[in-house]
């Protein structure tokens, strides 16, 4: 276990007047399956972005866990999902990987096939399978239901309660009931857990 410790948090986009966070203090621990809601532009997914160092702030976010960002970005959608899967984890046994799609109800022979032909749902349980190889990394994951049917939302939902450390951003709050053990909302005027 270890925690990400948030102290004194302010951030504010160049140009705007009005902080998206200010003076926030809180701590995560890196065990919990984080469930991060509030409204559209309260800063869910922008809080993301700061864990993984892409804006300034001021305040201190102190982590000592490395993260991962879904949905990963992945450059040659035209490789073989295999190969795709290896760039994100390079050094996964295959098994490994077969026992994660096998968990998202993917079959194996999308790992002969090119990223670019699977459904978006498919590509979807692909990189949460991927991600989820690299074991010492906190996984954020920012809305992963976009592209998933009410049975790939259970199913992912399912396998996500299976897995520990990660903050996931979802409006679903029946898909984070079932996976999550930790709420953080943002209000308009703070956070609360």
């Amino acid at each position: 276990m270890s925690l990400i410790n948030v102290s004194n948090l302010t951030f504010a986009y160049d140009g705007s007047y009005d902080n998206i966070f200010e003076n926030a203090s809180f701590h995560i621990d890196t065990n919990w399956k984080l469930g991060f809601t509030g409204r559209n532009g309260r800063g869910k997914t922008t809080f993301l972005n700061l864990l993984l160092g892409k804006y300034k702030y001021s305040g201190t976010i102190a982590a000592s866990a490395a993260f991962d960002y879904f949905p990963y970005e992945v450059r040659q959608k035209e490789a073989n999902t295999l190969d795709v899967a290896r760039e994100i984890c390079p050094s996964f046994e295959e098994w490994q990987l077969m026992r994660e799609l096998n968990q998202l109800q993917v079959a194996d022979d999308v790992l002969c096939r090119p990223f670019s032909t699977l459904s978006n749902g498919e590509q979807t349980k692909v990189l949460l399978a991927a991600l989820f190889l690299n074991e010492n990394n906190f996984l954020l994951i920012d809305e992963p239901t976009n592209h998933l049917d009410a049975h790939g939302r259970k199913t992912v939902s399912d396998y996500l309660n299976s897995k520990k450390g990660f903050i996931l951003v979802s409006h679903d709050r029946a898909f984070l009931d079932n996976c999550v053990d930790h709420i953080l909302s943002i209000n308009k005027t703070n956070l609360t857990k």
